[in-house]
């Protein structure tokens, strides 16, 4: 089973979006948004990207009117709003492997800022390639451990055709699937009577990396922290094996 808990992380960011709903519903607007328009259109049957799109945006509570209304207004609109799918990679502090997807319609002033990022908390940019050859693109499903039975967790998510199970986090079950599997699967596990802490596409390290000393996990955080804040970045993915974060933090 899959070696490592991402708990400590995804706990982090769940916390974080509890307190910033309006910015996780703006970012996963405009990724229904560009799917629609670059995907295939308005019809999920047909296009994959708005799939797993409207799978992410319902594991964040997005009301289903919104993601309607969304799609709807992305097929008919006539805004020409070219926006931008770049990634970039680079090395946090410590040499920790740092993906930042983002969505934008000004790559001057996002590559600035990404750079800046990096540069001002000990870490630096690279190039296209640097890190990504370290992640595997894996459906990421979490349930919380609470009310639910391990074994009939398994058996279901197994069943619904997921690649991977495992129990290894005190708090969640976490379920991974190929990418191409990933909507079939959560759709398959919300009809069964499953919620889910959260729901993604994620690029998922192939080994995890510690920091041994206090001032660059402070750094570290901080780099997550501004890079997840800002308005054109969609998705942080690193290999920091992170500690538990306290709530207050």
């Amino acid at each position: 089973m899959s070696g490592h808990s991402k708990w400590s992380t995804i706990k982090r960011k769940k916390e974080k979006t509890d307190g910033a709903r309006a910015k996780v519903f703006t970012k996963i607007g405009r990724e229904l948004a560009v799917a629609v328009r670059e995907g295939g259109g308005a019809d999920p049957a047909s296009n994959s990207k708005l799939r797993d799109c409207i799978a992410k945006a319902k594991a964040n509570n997005v009301p289903n009117d919104n993601i309607e209304r969304i799609i709807k207004k992305a097929a008919g609109s006539s805004d020409q709003s070219n926006y931008e799918a770049i990634t970039y990679e680079g090395y946090g502090p410590c040499g920790i492997a740092v993906i930042v997807e983002t969505l934008t319609d000004n790559r001057n002033r996002t590559a600035g800022d990404i750079r800046h990022y990096f540069d001002k908390y000990g870490g630096n940019l690279g190039t296209q390639g640097c890190v990504s050859f370290m992640f595997s693109q894996k459906g990421v499903i979490v349930i919380e451990k609470e009310g639910n039975d391990e074994d009939k967790v398994m058996e279901d998510a197994l069943e619904a055709g997921a690649a991977d199970f495992s129990a290894e986090s005190d708090d969640v079950f976490e379920i991974y699937t190929e990418p191409a599997d990933f909507s079939a699967v959560m759709e398959a596990l919300s009809e069964k009577g499953y919620e889910f802490v959260s729901a993604d596409v994620s690029m998922v390290p192939a080994t995890y990396s510690k920091i041994d000393d206090e001032e660059s996990v402070i750094k570290m955080q901080k780099l997550l922290d501004i890079l997840e804040d800002n308005d054109d970045v969609q998705n942080v993915w690193h290999n920091w094996d992170c500690p538990e974060i306290d709530d207050e933090d």
